[in-house]
């Protein structure tokens, strides 16, 4: 009988390829939360796979005694009662190189919309463009380049080095700061082949919010507490842009604000939120903060990746 797999968030057409020719039965069905234990009990489910929707909490580990492993297609593990999981013998894997050059990406997404002004350009030229032109030109006409400035990287994982590779190729200074991580070496590869080599050593945290322009957050904060709060904020550079594509819980969002106002920061950038899904309206509002809705690993390329990473997993761990 085949081993079966429900992806109740859904897997690339590429993952769900390469476990069907593995001999797995793939099931795509969005099972409603409530309904979980009683569809995997059922159909006799071996593996669940999601994404950031489904919760996978100790009613689902243990009312599902067919369950052998669960996969999160993406880094983090925030919905998932990982320890617990572990503890009753069942595996539990994640895709933590997939997304990362899609997450790297956003951040300067954000970092050049900040600096040039294009969040607010957007939401004021539809509306006043026709009007207003030669005032808004005046308005947006002092940004800034990247070029030159000092990047500072909070987390120095795979984001956080696929953030470092993009801020090299750009000419910018990189600082890191990773409890974890004492140096990495950062390699360019460029289109005709060529490669080239970069060693960079993580700094203290103090220092990188005393001489970063631009500071982001990449890591998920393990003790729940916030990495950027009131008195990191006090440290930094007057004119400051910050982005933070790690988790909503990493940044004091009133702190932020309050920052914003007072000049302390210059502009934000946000893709995760303190509340999600329903972020305070004072960040969705404000002038100076540019907003995605949590799309960090939302490419194409990064959902293939996580398809084909999430697959090899399960080939080896359950076949």
């Amino acid at each position: 009988m085949a081993i079966k797999i429900l992806a109740n968030d859904g897997i690339s057409e590429t993952g769900k390829v390469a476990l069907e020719r593995e001999g797995f039965e793939v099931i795509t069905t969005k099972v409603a939360q409530n309904q979980l234990v009683d569809y995997i009990n059922k159909h006799s489910i071996d593996a669940l796979i999601v994404r950031s929707a489904t919760q996978v909490r100790k009613d689902i580990i243990d009312g599902c005694p067919t369950l052998k492993l669960i996969g999160r297609g993406g880094v983090g593990m925030d919905n998932i009662d990982v320890a617990y999981a572990k503890s009753k013998q069942l595996h539990v894997i994640n895709t933590p190189a997939s997304s990362a050059n899609s997450v790297a990406e956003l951040v300067f997404a954000h970092l050049f919309t900040g600096v040039r002004y294009l969040h607010d350009a957007n939401r004021n030229m539809p509306l006043e463009g026709d009007q207003r032109f030669n005032e808004l030109k005046k308005n947006y006409n002092n940004g800034a380049e990247l070029r030159g400035k000092t990047l500072g990287i909070i987390g120095f994982g795979r984001s956080g080095q696929a953030v470092a590779r993009i801020a090299i190729g750009l000419g910018m200074r990189v600082l890191a700061y990773d409890p974890n991580v004492q140096e990495a070496v950062i390699t360019l590869s460029f289109f005709d082949g060529q490669e080239t080599s970069f060693t960079v050593k993580t700094v203290a945290k103090e220092q990188l919010l005393m001489e970063s322009d631009f500071i982001t957050l990449n890591n998920s904060p393990a003790d729940g507490g916030y990495v950027l709060d009131e008195e990191e904020f006090r440290m930094m550079k007057d004119g400051v842009g910050v982005i933070n594509l790690s988790r909503g819980g990493a940044l004091n969002e009133v702190a932020l604000i309050e920052a914003i106002d007072h000049g302390k920061v210059a502009f934000a950038g946000l893709d995760v939120f303190e509340n999600e899904p329903n972020p305070a309206i004072q960040v969705l509002m404000h002038p100076q903060i540019s907003l995605t809705p949590h799309i960090g690993a939302a490419t194409n390329e990064a959902q293939d990746r996580i398809g084909t990473e999430l697959a090899a997993q399960i080939v080896t761990l359950l076949k």
